[in-house]
């Protein structure tokens, strides 16, 4: 797939605050979706300075996974509260670029616009690739509306400190605990959580994504020998 990254990824904390404001002028909130065979699920995975990362590409009418591309490469920021992208960043660009199918929607594991600068993981690599993005995490940023049910299915929206929504805590599975699902860029919030949840089929997080994290961390129990195939 290929892609042209606009900005680089080394800057001071201060220049990247400020690209994050500029870059949230960016993200569309409004549904840009046509119809969606491919859904991407990404991850990457840090450890001893090194960032592994993985995207996974599953078919939806034949739920059998299609493409897969891995990537390794030292981290080259620190890791900082809600800037967490200029780390992951690098090396999830290189894996989307070595993917041969290019996907209609991407899951990140990751927050969208429930970010203090509206421009989270999901929503900066969706305004990086211009594909539709949903973000989803296991932590909040946010208070719920409302005690969730136990079964699969339920939600209650989040806001911030201001009331306003920025996602909502979904029940993918029942009696487990709830993703935060979010706006990434190109979509809203309704066709964020029903794709979370159609694609949620055989566990916590969407297929693709819990592939995706699966495969990031298997990549950090590989041998350094092996590991150098994989770097780029």
């Amino acid at each position: 797939m290929k892609l042209i990254l606009p900005h680089k990824w080394k800057m001071s904390s201060d220049k990247a605050r400020a690209l994050q404001k500029q870059l949230a002028k960016q993200v569309s909130c409004i549904p840009q979706l046509n119809r969606v065979r491919y859904v991407a699920g990404v991850g990457v995975h840090v450890r001893d300075q090194i960032g592994r990362a993985a995207a996974v590409v599953i078919d939806c009418n034949t739920l059998k996974l299609v493409d897969m591309a891995t990537a390794i490469y030292p981290v080259t920021f620190p890791f900082k509260p809600n800037l967490i992208t200029f780390r992951d960043g690098p090396v999830l660009f290189e894996a989307l670029t070595r993917l041969e199918i290019k996907p209609d929607l991407l899951i990140a594991d990751g927050h969208g616009i429930a970010h203090p600068r509206q421009l989270g993981f999901a929503s900066h690599i969706g305004v990086l690739t211009n594909i539709p993005t949903i973000g989803c995490s296991i932590a909040s940023l946010g208070e719920m509306d409302k005690e969730l049910e136990v079964a699969r299915g339920s939600y209650s929206l989040i806001r911030n400190g201001n009331g306003e929504v920025i996602g909502a805590a979904v029940r993918t599975q029942t009696n487990l605990s709830p993703l935060y699902v979010s706006i990434g860029h190109r979509v809203d919030l309704e066709t964020s959580i029903k794709y979370v949840l159609s694609a949620s089929r055989r566990g916590h997080f969407p297929d693709a994504v819990r592939l995706a994290r699966r495969n990031s961390r298997v990549l950090g129990k590989m041998p350094k020998l092996l590991q150098n195939v994989y770097t780029y």
